[in-house]
């Protein structure tokens, strides 16, 4: 047998993949999808024009990916504020919140890339996804709702889907708040306000 000393060709890689693209989220979501050209990517990603081609794709595709990632990671961080084990209303207040705290992070642009840039984008296969993603939302505010009617929080008759489509509503209202400059502390009060507004039984006050 012959021991193969061949090396692999081509440099290897000087950037962390995951890195780039979480630079490439701040750049779509500062500057908004058509605003970006491949020059703004390659200066705030810090690759070569050549890596970012052959690893990611064309603006398009790498958008896809960025999109995907991003939607992922708050995805899962949203299902973890709302499914926590305590109150129905607290864990209302909690992913509203928590979707204020994304839109008015420090060192980001205001507001959330799946509300305030990918809707903007022309584009059948970034609607599809966010209509995917718009759903899968809604189902677990409405698996949140189902788990507080089992506990006896709210009537049996409660409007699960109904109400699930407003929250989703409400958090996508205070994210664009967020955009166009409210504050934080107004949009944190503000969530809570939403979350007992969500609650109110038919003809009834908030369940607290």
């Amino acid at each position: 047998m012959f021991q193969n000393d061949a090396k692999p060709r081509g440099r290897p890689r000087s950037f962390d993949e995951r890195d780039a693209l979480e630079k490439a989220t701040q750049v779509f979501w500062s500057k908004g999808y058509d605003g970006v050209t491949i020059d703004d990517l390659v200066a705030g990603m810090g690759v070569g024009r050549p890596s970012l081609y052959s690893i990611f794709g064309d603006k398009r595709t790498l958008f896809l990916r960025v999109l995907k990632a991003y939607a992922e990671t708050k995805g899962a961080l949203a299902a973890k504020a709302l499914l926590s084990p305590q109150s129905l209303r607290d864990s209302l207040i909690s992913f509203l919140r928590f979707n204020v705290e994304i839109a008015t992070e420090k060192g980001s642009a205001q507001g959330c890339l799946l509300v305030c840039v990918a809707p903007l984008v022309n584009d059948a296969e970034v609607r599809q996804f966010l209509q995917k993603a718009v759903a899968g939302a809604v189902a677990l505010v409405e698996r949140r709702f189902r788990d507080g009617i089992s506990a006896g929080e709210i009537p049996s008759d409660f409007p699960v889907a109904a109400r699930a489509s407003q929250v989703m509503d409400l958090a996508r209202g205070l994210t664009m708040r967020a955009q166009m400059g409210t504050s934080r502390k107004t949009l944190l009060k503000d969530a809570g306000e939403a979350a007992d507004l969500v609650l109110l039984p038919r003809g009834g006050n908030p369940e607290r």
